[in-house]
């Protein structure tokens, strides 16, 4: 497999517990709207991600303090992304922040923040 040059990072708070159906659906919300980011601010980086395949990594965080710090890293590199704050509709209350999609971008960029995070 040739190494892709333009990726999106999905973060999950691991401390909520999330199932697995819920990890899921917070996912495409994150995926979705950090990418239309990317298709209105950094339209080059969004059509070479997609050309590529559309590389998602889903990476976990221990809290949501450290989630709000990578948003905030993530707006300082001026990298697209989506804080997903739940409506609590099911199984966590509402306003919890759930996760966080960065990018599409290139693969460089987005590693600098979050390079050392675990897989989910």
């Amino acid at each position: 497999m040739s190494e892709f040059r333009y990726k999106q990072i999905i973060v999950f708070r691991f401390d909520l517990k999330m199932s697995a159906g819920k990890i899921a659906a917070q996912a495409g919300h994150a995926a979705v709207s950090a990418a239309e980011e990317a298709r209105k601010r950094c339209k080059e980086w969004w059509k070479a991600w997609i050309k590529e395949g559309q590389c998602k990594i889903a990476v976990k965080v221990e809290s949501e303090k450290e989630l709000i710090d990578l948003e905030k890293q993530a707006r300082e590199l001026v990298l697209p992304c989506a804080l997903i704050i739940d409506r609590g509709l099911t199984e966590i209350p509402p306003g919890t922040i759930t996760c966080l999609g960065i990018g599409p971008a290139p693969a460089e960029k987005i590693d600098k923040i979050t390079g050392m995070l675990p897989l989910l």
